[in-house]
């Protein structure tokens, strides 16, 4: 199906190491790591104001922040990103029929 091979436990397991190594866990609250998702977010946009088309290496930095903060966010509220995402996709199926 594609090309991706990197399970989601091993990136929510490494973005937690790194996190962990700085003992930067005491900051990471949900209401944290929400800001910070948009707050990432919001500089991924900034890629794109005024029509620009944005680097690839900055494209995918900026993404890469926003996906180590909503991967953080799933593991510290105890959520599987798999099960979620699944969820989600079946409430769009309803939501938006082919």
């Amino acid at each position: 199906m594609s090309d991706y091979n990197t399970p989601i436990g091993d990136l929510i397991e490494d973005a937690a190491n790194f996190r962990d190594a700085r003992n930067w866990i005491i900051y990471h609250t949900p209401a944290n790591l929400a800001a910070s998702i948009s707050i990432e977010a919001a500089e991924l946009l900034e890629l794109f104001q005024w029509g620009r088309v944005p680097d690839t290496p900055d494209l995918a930095d900026e993404l890469a922040d926003v996906l180590i903060y909503a991967l953080s966010m799933a593991s510290v509220c105890g959520l599987d990103v798999s099960t979620i995402i699944r969820r989600k996709m079946e409430k769009n199926a309803v939501k938006y029929p082919a």
